[in-house]
């Protein structure tokens, strides 16, 4: 009776799996949206064509709520007992995702309110824990299952792996190599780890599809993939002239909704998993 009681409540609960991965989807709805309606640039006073600052505030703020909302949602697969997954991966992935946060937010103090865009600043070392702790997470991931892909699959990843690493390095081509040692190396450390997650994520996509958990690794892959898009097109479109709010910048929002909508159907199947045990263990 009880357990029917719990399931029933968890059922018709607000914060239920369907209600938060529909949420999810309608937030990356109305970001891009956002950046679709409003990312035009408009002449200012001396005639040179800016992005209105309510608007940049807009999208940091799409960006922000995105990670929190996905540090919470995978903080809480850390704390059940019953994750299908092992808790230590979504407790790194969660502190990544909170990591984020704090550098996106640090990032848009100081490009909105003080006016400037270094190089290197406090942002960068969260932005660092950030591909730290996804990249252990995804990679203990994958190490806690036995990796059996076909020889097709591996032929993917490498293709993936090539196609990646070669636009990574025809973008760092494109840009001015800076005489400054700490902005050479958190470059292509940026530009390494987008690859590296790139791989990863492609590895977990294929070694968990078809799995119980197959959906929730779907969105964790994909996720990847949109942070690398923006990543990417983050440093191509770096320069004297650039200015945040770009179209494609949007990758960074879809990239936070989609780590969210991946923890909350790991969190979904866990259960459903460890209910279907407690039946048969009582019938």
């Amino acid at each position: 009776m009880n357990n029917s009681y719990e399931n029933s409540f968890l059922s018709k609960s607000i914060f239920n799996t369907q209600n938060i991965v529909l949420a999810n989807i309608g937030w990356a709805v109305l970001a891009l949206l956002y950046f679709l309606l409003f990312s035009a640039k408009v002449p200012g006073a001396d005639g040179i064509e800016s992005r209105a600052e309510w608007y940049v505030i807009g999208t940091n703020i799409f960006e922000a709520l995105a990670y929190l909302a996905a540090s919470i949602l995978c903080l809480r697969n850390w704390l059940s007992p019953q994750i299908v997954s092992g808790r230590n991966v979504w407790l790194l992935i969660g502190l990544g995702m909170l990591s984020y946060f704090v550098g996106g937010i640090i990032f848009g103090y100081t490009e909105i309110v003080l006016k400037d865009e270094p190089d290197v600043s406090v942002g960068d070392i969260f932005f660092v824990l950030t591909y730290l702790l996804l990249g252990a997470g995804m990679i203990l991931a994958v190490a806690s299952r036995r990796i059996n892909l076909e020889k097709w699959q591996w032929l993917i990843v490498l293709a993936i792996a090539v196609f990646g690493s070669l636009l990574a390095w025809w973008i760092s081509m494109q840009q001015e190599t800076s005489t400054e040692l700490l902005v050479a190396i958190l470059n292509w450390f940026y530009v390494v780890s987008d690859v590296v997650l790139l791989i990863i994520a492609t590895t977990l996509l294929l070694a968990f599809w078809g799995g119980r958990v197959s959906q929730s690794w779907r969105m964790i892959a994909a996720a990847a993939f949109s942070l690398y898009i923006a990543d990417m097109w983050f440093k191509y479109a770096q320069g004297p002239n650039y200015q945040s709010g770009e179209i494609l910048e949007v990758f960074w929002v879809f990239s936070g909704v989609l780590f969210g909508m991946g923890a909350a159907l790991e969190y979904d199947a866990s259960l459903r998993r460890t209910r279907r045990t407690s039946g048969r263990k009582r019938a």
